[in-house]
């Protein structure tokens, strides 16, 4: 199905976080977020580009993205029509930028499955109706501070929790929470680049906590020593900024450098990228899981879609509206039972609430086609 795109609105909008979120890449008190709006002969589609304000996490930033959309992107368009199948190959020739592209890859998706009646996880392939919840914690001041924040998702509900962890704290955090809290507390961490491979020792020490996995503990470019210190550590490697396609994923299965994949849908170029990673993941027995980005309420619902899908065995950082923003711009995501309903409405199944976008927006541009 062809929808003929009349424009595009690049909206920005800034989002108080409820806490700051700090992680090895510093810290965080607020989302510039860049929404798009798709407006096609169909009704309009929404998308949400994950960038943040600066280029930390990837080399992607939100000014970037914007820029790109607006100046390369969006215009590569056909104005005769289009079908979602055919945007990642219409900018395939732009390198990188891959948050941008799923942005834009995203709205028109939104707007396509807008117009034929279907959700965006029936068209993915969700096979659950509510996907189990993790939380996100950054990293504190102290570890009684991280006690308190912990004991306080665990009576939230959430599944799982992730602590954030760098050179200087890793252990003692850890060994506090695993003694504070039961067992059966599924617990794992994220890394975020912060170690090289001298620091296999450093570690190795987390072996005795029961964690379910720590998260991209070297450098986003190297597989190959992620493979040497699989080797030296029990506990399972999960990847996630190393792995930005299929490809990627493919090689650091081949490799040895992870058993585990968090998949960012940002991260790889859009749920359509994202899909083909959990089917090949999938394939090979690779449990994957969905991350997060701090999203709003547009985000989210596309992240818990994408976590119904069968092969997503862990439970992700689809965490309720309320863990990040006093009030987030469409109606929030509450949890239930440590879960979060997947959105059966047509396309993302939400919407911004008009009353609270223009309360939140700081600029606006529209590129017509």
């Amino acid at each position: 199905m062809k929808s003929k795109i009349s424009g595009v609105e690049l909206r920005r909008i800034a989002m108080p976080l409820v806490a700051p979120f700090r992680t090895s890449f510093g810290v965080e008190t607020s989302r510039d977020v860049l929404l798009v709006r798709v407006v096609t002969s169909d009704g309009e589609g929404w998308a949400e580009c994950a960038a943040m304000s600066e280029p930390r996490y990837c080399s992607e930033y939100v000014d970037g993205a914007q820029d790109v959309l607006r100046r390369f992107l969006i215009p590569a368009l056909p104005k005769d029509g289009l079908d979602v199948q055919a945007v990642g190959r219409i900018l395939r020739p732009f390198t990188g930028h891959r948050m941008a592209k799923s942005a834009l890859e995203t709205a028109v998706l939104d707007a396509q499955l807008r117009g034929a009646g279907e959700s965006f996880g029936g068209y993915l392939g969700a096979a659950r109706d509510r996907v189990p919840c993790g939380v996100s914690v950054g990293i504190m001041d102290s570890v009684p501070e991280l006690l308190d924040a912990v004991e306080a998702y665990i009576a939230e509900g959430y599944v799982r929790i992730k602590l954030k962890i760098e050179p200087g704290w890793d252990v003692e955090p850890v060994r506090a929470v695993r003694e504070r809290f039961d067992d059966d507390l599924l617990l794992q961490v994220d890394a975020n680049a912060a170690y090289t491979l001298a620091d296999a020792q450093q570690l190795a020490q987390l072996d005795d906590f029961g964690l379910l996995l720590i998260e991209q503990p070297l450098a986003n470019d190297d597989m190959v020593q992620h493979a040497h210190l699989g080797k030296l550590l029990r506990t399972p490697i999960c990847l996630d900024e190393s792995i930005e396609s299929a490809t990627d994923a493919a090689a650091a299965i081949s490799l040895g450098a992870c058993s585990i994949i968090n998949i960012k849908p940002p991260r790889v170029g859009g749920y359509l990228e994202a899909r083909r990673i959990h089917d090949l993941a999938r394939a090979h027995g690779i449990p994957v899981w969905c991350g997060g980005m701090l999203e709003t309420g547009v985000g989210r619902a596309a992240n818990v879609a994408l976590a119904a899908l069968p092969g997503f065995t862990l439970p992700g950082d689809t965490s309720g509206s309320h863990r990040y923003f006093a009030t987030d711009i469409t109606e929030p995501f509450v949890l239930a039972d440590g879960h979060l309903e997947v959105p059966t409405g047509p396309g993302l199944g939400v919407a911004p609430l008009s009353d609270v976008l223009d309360e939140v927006t700081t600029s606006s541009e529209w590129i017509a086609l």
